[in-house]
């Protein structure tokens, strides 16, 4: 008996995340990146999903995660990149796989700067503001698209 594929998720965290729990607590909680990285996986269990993390602070590496690995859905936090990159934004638009863009902090209530996305209209959704829920519940929804892409 052939044993079902599960849908793969594939999680990318941008520049200064390994910083969680350490860097403006006050925006983004105290939560550490490897805490939030245990309940992800939990998660990820629990709605029968493979799941890969990916954190880095380098460019070139997330354009290269984004466009070299074999993932269904990715979940993308690209940080500071949010707002400059338009290799991240190419390298969305070049797979063409379906994403959600996620923050921890509420982009929209930030700096003027940190208010426009050069990657938002290349996802599905945004998910802002809801510290780690925001993770948790772009997981909810990628599980939710694969299953709807199935039927």
């Amino acid at each position: 008996m052939k044993k079902k594929k599960k849908n793969k998720v594939l999680i990318i965290h941008g520049p200064n995340l390994h910083l969680l729990g350490k860097r403006e607590t006050g925006i983004y909680g105290k939560f550490t990146l490897k805490a939030l990285e245990k309940i992800l996986q939990v998660k990820a269990k629990e709605l029968k999903l493979d799941y890969e993390s990916f954190q880095s602070n380098s460019e070139g590496e997330i354009v290269d995660k984004i466009t070299k690995n074999e993932y269904d859905f990715l979940i993308i936090n690209p940080a500071a990149y949010t707002h400059t990159s338009v290799a991240i934004r190419d390298a969305l638009l070049g797979v063409q796989k379906p994403a959600i863009e996620v923050h921890i902090s509420n982009i929209y209530r930030r700096e003027d700067f940190r208010r426009k996305s050069l990657v938002s209209d290349t996802v599905i959704g945004v998910i802002s503001g809801l510290g780690k829920y925001s993770y948790l519940l772009a997981l909810d929804a990628a599980s939710f698209f694969l299953r709807e892409k199935k039927n």
